[in-house]
């Protein structure tokens, strides 16, 4: 049975690939039909490049994982779903493989750099991997369980990254859909950048991977979504982050998980910061 390294190194010449792509088309980009069945505007964007890059990744696991468990963000509408094992969470050790093909589409069509292609491999309880590729940047993270976070450039293969540390971060806290309610709380701490109001199509601002990039100094999400939110709460975990529910639990395991997401969560770079978020969350 292949590893979560394995799996990694095998797909990061064709994450790559995608990623190139995805940079290539973005000023000419077409939007799909929205989603109809998410609540924001984020949520509802669909392009052809979340299409595309999941129909590439799709063939490459399958040419070299055809026993493998998938779930594509795109997965209803992939012409290869039918393929894979299944696209549930399977038994210890029965990796499961996700994909959100574009995380940030609103970004990327609004022409935004902030985006990425997030990989993850699941185990039963919890992540086992991640990698986070930022196609505007030529650049990725990855992170192993247990072995710690690397990052790397294109250029760079998956065993030469270098470790990676957290840089010092600005005191901004990102509050996701759904939780502005909690902005004038935390104001009297940190700016806060509540991304119902303070999304801008003339203007980039941070996105949750801010975390990672010290634009933030902690990230309120209203699910962990295994995906993007719960994946890179994992990454900023693996850097020192403190991570745990908005109650102040640790993130439940995977298979206790309900619609492929764990519950909201709070992302920290420090002890301190972790302390004032869950106060506004349980004064």
């Amino acid at each position: 049975m292949s590893n979560p390294r394995q799996i990694l190194t095998t797909l990061l010449p064709h994450l790559k690939t995608a990623a190139l792509y995805a940079h290539q088309i973005q000023s000419a980009i077409a939007s799909q039909p929205s989603k109809t069945e998410a609540d924001n505007f984020f949520g509802a964007a669909l392009t052809d490049a979340d299409l595309s890059v999941q129909t590439a990744i799709e063939v490459a696991l399958l040419a070299h994982f055809p026993d493998i468990r998938f779930y594509g963000e795109e997965y209803e509408k992939s012409y290869n779903t039918k393929y894979f094992k299944a696209i549930d969470l399977g038994a210890e050790n029965d990796y499961l493989v996700t994909l959100d093909p574009i995380d940030g589409t609103q970004f990327y069509l609004d022409g935004y750099s902030n985006y990425q292609i997030i990989l993850t491999v699941l185990n039963h309880d919890e992540y086992e991997a991640v990698i986070a590729l930022t196609p505007a940047q030529q650049s990725y993270y990855y992170a192993l369980r247990h072995e710690g976070i690397f990052y790397g450039d294109f250029d760079t293969p998956l065993d030469d990254c270098q470790p990676f540390t957290l840089p010092p971060p600005q005191p901004v806290v990102y509050l996701s859909w759904g939780l502005g309610h909690l902005a004038d709380k935390i104001a009297p701490h940190y700016s806060v950048l509540d991304i119902e109001k303070a999304y801008s199509r003339d203007r980039q601002i941070p996105n949750v991977n801010g975390i990672l990039s010290g634009d933030l100094t902690g990230a309120m999400i209203r699910n962990g979504k295994w995906i993007d939110g719960g994946a890179i709460a994992f990454l900023a975990q693996t850097a020192g982050c403190i991570v745990t529910t908005l109650d102040g639990s640790p993130p439940p395991p995977l298979h206790t998980c309900k619609d492929y997401q764990r519950p909201g969560l709070i992302i920290a770079t420090s002890p301190e910061v972790h302390q004032h978020l869950l106060t506004v969350c349980n004064p």
